[in-house]
């Protein structure tokens, strides 16, 4: 049975996830359906972009991610179909997949402009009922990438996130916030052995950066104007109501405060600057 996972900006308030996975089940009825997550801030593609980089390696390689965040629906952007040895993607040309891209060199794209594969009518406002999702039920139930339309060699490509290796420092950014209010930052890959930390730079697809090697202890994070000693394992080594870092389950550096929102305590918004001293 194909998997199809869905990613989106709509939310669950209205019928727009529902409807999509009406389109999807009338052309491929055995299809299995994950939803990776609908609360992506309105339009914010960088976040999608992010959490679908995340969330890929955990599938299986012939899986179909469908991903939805599109503020040029109706314009001339492209609508895309990308197979990858560890996937295949369907969605916008506005940088979704430049981090998935970044990290898998291998891919052909094409341009979705076949009309046998989408619905008769097409909406200039929901392309993720009328193009992409019947795309990807298509694509899942094993249609040929190259029927879907011409060849695509330059999809849009956001630029990484900022990560800056200094001698002595690592200088990055605020990505966003979590629901619990941890502050997940740019500085990563890292990959903890006891004490000793390694850092992989993620999304750097001009080729391998050299590998940083510091203790996690001896580190010490400055964000906001605050200050943070070490970087450690777990929530609980520390007291209620303490800010600390950590590594977080994708690699990167985060920010929280036990029990408590590390973004509401700081007052910090994405794109802020932070410092990692090793």
């Amino acid at each position: 049975m194909p998997i199809l996972t869905l990613l989106t900006d709509f939310g669950t308030e209205d019928e727009y996830v529902g409807v999509m996975k009406g389109v999807i089940l009338s052309i491929a009825p055995v299809v299995r359906l994950v939803d990776l997550c609908h609360q992506i801030p309105p339009q914010d593609i960088r976040r999608a972009a992010l959490l679908l980089s995340n969330a890929v390696p955990y599938f299986p390689p012939d899986t179909v991610h469908l991903a939805v965040v599109d503020p040029g629906v109706g314009t001339e952007r492209r609508a895309l179909a990308i197979r990858t040895p560890a996937g295949t993607f369907v969605g916008p040309d506005n940088g979704l997949f430049s981090w998935v891209l970044a990290e898998i060199p291998e891919w052909t794209a094409v341009e979705i402009r076949e009309p046998a594969y989408r619905l008769p009518r097409v909406s200039s406002t929901f392309h993720g009922r009328d193009v992409f999702a019947p795309a990807a039920a298509y694509l899942a139930m094993g249609l040929p990438l190259e029927r879907l339309g011409p060849r695509v060699e330059d999809p849009v490509m956001l630029p990484p996130p900022r990560l800056e290796i200094r001698e002595r420092a690592l200088e990055g950014e605020v990505l966003y916030a979590d629901r619990f209010g941890n502050l997940v930052t740019s500085i990563g890959r890292l990959f903890r052995e006891r004490d000793r930390l390694t850092l992989f730079p993620a999304f750097r697809p001009s080729g391998p950066t050299p590998a940083r090697v510091f203790p996690a202890s001896a580190a010490r994070v400055i964000l906001a104007g605050r200050e943070v000693h070490g970087i450690r394992r777990t929530y609980g080594e520390v007291a209620v109501g303490e800010l600390l870092a950590l590594i977080g389950s994708s690699g990167f550096l985060e920010i929280a405060l036990r029990q408590g929102s590390a973004a509401t305590t700081l007052g910090v918004v994405p794109g802020v600057p932070i410092v990692l001293y090793t």
